[in-house]
């Protein structure tokens, strides 16, 4: 058995970790990419020529002329939830085996979370860019967590992680799912709009979705406070840039922290970061040891799986796999 581990050699050390590294290489033979840039479709093909299993990072794109090209390959394993960057349908008429990653990042996305309100609350980043600069900060009031309301949108494992610990906090805190359940007692699943009009700090967490692009639009900005704050830790695409950051110019809303954006490998578009009202981190909410080497070693067991004749965990076109025996 071959694999190629697609990340580069920065991805590989922050993004997939040595001791996942060892653990597959026990299982097969590992071809690593040594290049400093990600590979493109061509030279995907030109690097998996010959191997079995390919896992890729976030931004090795797997697109459907590659499967074709490839036809040793049995299967192609993402090293994360969001498989967005591999067309899954042109992978199963190809009877090419797709897997997803667990989320192991709840708890780092949760505690970003955190930071960022604490942050939008107090000013922090504010006051610190100022001493920094040799300015003394303005003193401002902040704003107390503790009975505020906190609004998230999206019921997934990262908001079930978080919403309790805003509840233990003392804060409201409003859920908005149409494809989810709330069972927690100290949470309120509420409609759209009336939390967006009532929250404090609007949390998206959202899945990324053509249902979902621009989810936040203008429409969804006017319905906000304008003593609000909006929090993103989902993806760019869920959000219409220039309205949000029309809203912030205009004093529309108080102020926005975002981990995601539109700019390349999913990070906040510099032109919206840099006003003085965001709060902008280049895309490390789950870059964390526990949460990448969680990640990293569900592929190891996908891997393990797989040797075994077995369907791994995480398949999503199990029903179309037919090239396990190739």
């Amino acid at each position: 058995m071959k694999i190629l581990l697609t990340h580069t050699p920065q991805a590989r050390a922050q993004y997939y970790g040595p001791r996942a590294l060892a653990a597959l290489q026990a299982l097969a033979e590992v071809r690593l990419h040594e290049g400093a840039d990600a590979l493109d479709a061509a030279g995907l093909v030109r690097a998996a020529q010959g191997v079995d299993l390919i896992i890729a990072d976030r931004l090795t794109e797997g697109r459907g002329e590659i499967f074709p090209a490839l036809p040793r390959l049995k299967a192609m394993l993402r090293v994360a939830v969001d498989i967005r960057n591999i067309d899954v349908e042109a992978a199963s008429a190809c009877g090419v085996l797709v897997t997803r990653a667990k989320p192991g990042f709840m708890a780092a996305v949760s505690e970003l979370a955190l930071g960022f309100l604490v942050d939008c609350a107090r000013g922090v980043s504010r006051a610190a860019a100022d001493y920094h600069a040799g300015r003394m900060p303005e003193v401002r009031m902040g704003r107390q967590l503790t009975g505020a309301t906190a609004g998230i949108l999206g019921y997934g494992a990262i908001a079930r992680h978080l919403a309790p610990i805003l509840s233990a906090l003392g804060m409201t805190v409003l859920v908005h799912d149409p494809y989810a359940a709330v069972d927690d007692a100290r949470l309120q699943q509420v409609g759209r709009e009336e939390l967006l009009r009532r929250s404090d700090f609007v949390i998206c967490l959202a899945v990324a979705t053509e249902e979902t692009e621009n989810l936040f639009d203008a429409a969804a900005f006017a319905l906000m406070r304008p003593d609000a704050f909006f929090i993103n830790l989902s993806r760019g695409n869920l959000v219409d840039e220039a309205a949000l950051a029309a809203a912030l110019r205009e004093g529309r809303l108080a102020g926005a922290a975002m981990d995601v954006g539109r700019a390349a490998d999913q990070m906040p578009s510099p032109a919206l970061a840099a006003l003085p009202n965001v709060i902008a981190t280049p895309h490390i909410g789950g870059l964390v040891p526990q949460a990448i080497e969680s990640q990293a070693f569900d592929t190891v067991r996908q891997v393990e799986a797989i040797l075994a004749g077995s369907v791994p965990e995480g398949a999503v076109n199990a029903d179309r796999w037919t090239r396990r025996g190739a």
